[in-house]
């Protein structure tokens, strides 16, 4: 059987669980050879011998997507090995909420730096080898989150925003100039380890309501991204918004 992703190259930042660990997976069995990158090397190298089991071809290096020069050297790396890149899904993401009176600002900081810079530092990294030979694909984690807004979630929203507005601002840019398709994920709530990173106790309630609700799982959101990706070379996936039926807003 011929595989959509047979040859095509892909990167997958934030790859050591949930989202980008079922991404990995769900492209190397579509025929992709995957670059994961996470800062969890331990669990990274689980993912790997996930993929190698099904048969996959994978590289995995410790990746911090705070750091520039991270980025700059997984790119690098991947090229090297297997001399392109086909595709990016920038997955790396926290989510710490907290009440803006709270004021804690290292915790801004950490979502500012992962969620935007870190996008950012990865799409820079692979834009001029696309750009370079005219084709790529970029596919963006944003969240229902970068649509509206909520209590608590003021910051994180923003960043997820700021997400929205750059994927609309590289697909302009380079859609139709360089042949580069650019797709948004906007997820509702995902059953992942997103949660754990939220330290303000106000929230508490909110953190076992979400456990309660019966909520997307890794594997919805990895089919949306293959959809994308596997989606014929004339079509451009902008957007795709993904929410639990049992998801209000």
């Amino acid at each position: 059987m011929f595989n959509m992703l047979t040859g095509k190259v892909a990167i997958i930042t934030g790859a050591s669980s949930g989202i980008g660990q079922a991404t990995a997976i769900a492209l190397a069995k579509a025929g992709a050879k995957v670059a994961i990158g996470a800062r969890r090397i331990d669990r990274l190298e689980q993912v790997k011998s996930e993929i190698e089991k099904i048969g996959g071809e994978v590289m995995m290096q410790k990746l911090d997507v705070t750091k520039k020069s991270d980025c700059d050297a997984f790119v690098d790396q991947t090229i090297r090995k297997w001399g392109t890149v086909d595709i990016l899904v920038n997955n790396a993401g926290l989510m710490p909420l907290s009440f803006f009176k709270n004021l804690k600002v290292s915790e801004w900081d950490q979502m500012v730096d992962v969620n935007i810079k870190g996008v950012l530092y990865c799409t820079g990294a692979v834009i001029p080898h696309m750009v370079s030979k005219k084709s790529g694909h970029i596919v963006n984690i944003s969240s229902v989150a970068g649509r509206i807004v909520f209590p608590a979630g003021s910051v994180y929203c923003a960043t997820k925003h700021a997400v929205a507005a750059f994927s609309e601002g590289l697909r302009q840019e380079f859609s139709v100039r360089y042949n580069i398709r650019v797709t948004s994920i906007e997820p509702g709530v995902v059953a992942t380890e997103l949660n754990d990173t939220i330290t303000d106790d106000s929230l508490k309630g909110f953190v076992e309501a979400t456990k309660k609700m019966t909520s997307l799982q890794s594997e919805d959101i990895a089919n949306a991204i293959l959809f994308a990706v596997e989606s014929p070379s004339h079509m451009n996936v902008n957007e795709i918004l993904i929410r639990p039926t049992t998801q209000e807003r």
